[in-house]
């Protein structure tokens, strides 16, 4: 799968790239007409300690799905979408089995 990180105003370390691309291709398992995810990382300025955003959309073909999770480190983050991502997936492939 085509994973592209977007980091907004910072540099993303290589180790977290490649952690982001084997939980994407992790989805596949759930979903296997997914064309390319969009993964976008942000730092709020805030005093919370949560405040590593990570925001997922995955386009797959005729949708696209949207999750958005805030944690204290963009790895838990990441995880956090990509359950969420994971449940979506499920939910689209069992609605579409049922139309066919």
């Amino acid at each position: 799968m085509k994973v592209e990180v977007h980091a907004v105003n910072f540099n993303v370390d290589g180790k977290l790239v490649d952690f982001i691309q084997q939980r994407m291709d992790k989805l596949e398992k759930y979903y296997d007409k997914i064309v390319s995810a969009d993964v976008f990382l942000k730092v709020e300025n805030i005093s919370e300690k949560e405040n590593k955003i990570a925001e997922i959309k995955i386009h797959v073909p005729g949708d696209d799905f949207l999750v958005k999770k805030q944690c204290k480190s963009f790895e838990e983050a990441i995880e956090s979408c990509a359950e969420s991502a994971e449940r979506l997936l499920v939910k689209r492939k069992e609605k579409i089995r049922t139309h066919i």
